[in-house]
Parts: structure tokens; C-alpha cells; sequence
């Protein structure tokens, strides 16, 4: 497994050799892909033509069926099932050695969020953190069959295939959907609620509601007692 490298974001994308990698982008967020796009998109010095794109499971499934590109960037968190439901879904696309690679492109880096995906089928994972120029190798390192994980996102990865025991079910946490377990962990990593909002393209007051729900679920009082109930099941 390899982990990507590069530069700073504005530096010029990394080439594939003159290949051209046919990639579909999925995510919830409309400016997010707008600026994947933007960056990676330019197939004359990128080698990335972005042949189509998904906010949805639904629309996700349909279109990767319809365009068969060579990489799927797959956002974890998606409206109808997330994106596990996409790699079930889309299971008979990974078959042979030309067929359908996923790469995840979350802002989440949780530990089971990353072996969710890798157990679904994704060839990788790497946070939204993550440079133009980095993606862009990411992706033909998928297309060619590497595997392909942000820094520390391996271990999760490794650990989780290399355990004999299934872990446990915790129940508070399961009360909880997708979202809410996102801004959970940003609170608990002591992010302000604007941070948060920028963070993952929503507003301060669904980030406020977000909050409220989190603690009347797990019948918490603030902030505090949120953050230790996250350290002490190690979402941080």
C-alpha cells in the first residue's frame, strides 16, 4: 500500500505519462465537486477527463453504471445509504482487472468509516485534506491497481484485516446517523461551530441542530461531556 505525496495545493497536478484516466466524481456537496473538477479536470495537463458526476446514491450507481470510468472518487457520507451502498451496488462493475476502481475522498478519517469502504471494495481512501497534485496520483495509482491511503488511514486498515474478533456493537453510537457522528468528532476535537460549518459545506445553525441532537440522543448536558464520551470510545 502507498500513501500519496506532493506539494502544496496551486502546484501544477502531476501527469499520467500521457494516459488519460476517466474518473466520475460522487459527492453531496455541488461547490466541493465544482472545485475537485476545477483542480484535477484540465485532462490536457492533468490526464483527468471527469466524465461525470453524482450527489446521490441513486444517481451515483447509475451513473458509474452508464459511463464505466476508470476511478470512482467516492465521498463516504452520501444521501440514500452512503457510499458502502454504492460499492454494494456497484459490486458487479469491480470484477475483472478492467473493471470499476473506488477511491474514497471523505472528510472523515474515522477508523470505521475507512474499513467500511476498503470492505466494500475501494481500492483506497484519502481525506479532503488531500492536494491536486496528490489526487491526481491517487488516481492513476488506483487505476493501475495500487492501493492508495492518506497518512495513518493505512493502520486502521491493517489492523482491522489483521483482527480475528469482530468488534463489538455499540449501540449509542449506532443511534446516531452519519452526519451527526461527523460533527461529534469535529466538537470533540474542540472545533468552534464555524469551523465545523467550512468544514463540511453546511450552515452554523445545522451544525447547531446537528449538536443538539447528539446530546439529547446519547443524554449528554454540553460539550464537555461529549468530548469524553468520543476519547473514551476513541472517535477523536
Amino acid at each position: 500500500m502507498t500513501e500519496p505525496t506532493g506539494g502544496p495545493m496551486g502546484d501544477p497536478p502531476a501527469e499520467g505519462g500521457g494516459r488519460v484516466a476517466r474518473v466520475v466524481l460522487v459527492d453531496d456537496h455541488r461547490m466541493f465537486r465544482t472545485g475537485v473538477r476545477a483542480e484535477i479536470g484540465r485532462t490536457e495537463v492533468t490526464g483527468i477527463d471527469v466524465v461525470g458526476e453524482a450527489d446521490d446514491v441513486e444517481s451515483a450507481v447509475r451513473v458509474v453504471a452508464e459511463t464505466r470510468p476508470d476511478v470512482v472518487l467516492l465521498d463516504v457520507h452520501l444521501p440514500g445509504g452512503g457510499g458502502v451502498e454504492v460499492l454494494r451496488r456497484s459490486a458487479a462493475l469491480m470484477g475483472d482487472p478492467a473493471g470499476v476502481r473506488f477511491l474514497a475522498l471523505s472528510v472523515s478519517d474515522a477508523a470505521e468509516d475507512v474499513i467500511g469502504v476498503i470492505r466494500g471494495g475501494a481500492r483506497g481512501y484519502v481525506t479532503k485534506t488531500i492536494t491536486g497534485t496528490d489526487l491526481v496520483n491517487a488516481i492513476f495509482r488506483i487505476s493501475d491497481g495500487d492501493a492508495v491511503f492518506s497518512p495513518r488511514l493505512a493502520g486502521f486498515v491493517l489492523d482491522a484485516f489483521a483482527a480475528t474478533d469482530t468488534p463489538p456493537v455499540d449501540e449509542d453510537l449506532d443511534r446516531l446517523t452519519q452526519r451527526e457522528r461527523e460533527v461529534l468528532r469535529l466538537i470533540a476535537r474542540g472545533y468552534a461551530y464555524k469551523e465545523i460549518a467550512k468544514q463540511l459545506f453546511i450552515s452554523v445553525k445545522t451544525v447547531e441542530s446537528h449538536v443538539s441532537a447528539v446530546l439529547r440522543k446519547l443524554q449528554l448536558s454540553n460539550r464537555h461531556e461529549l468530548t469524553r464520551w468520543a476519547t473514551a470510545r476513541r472517535l477523536v
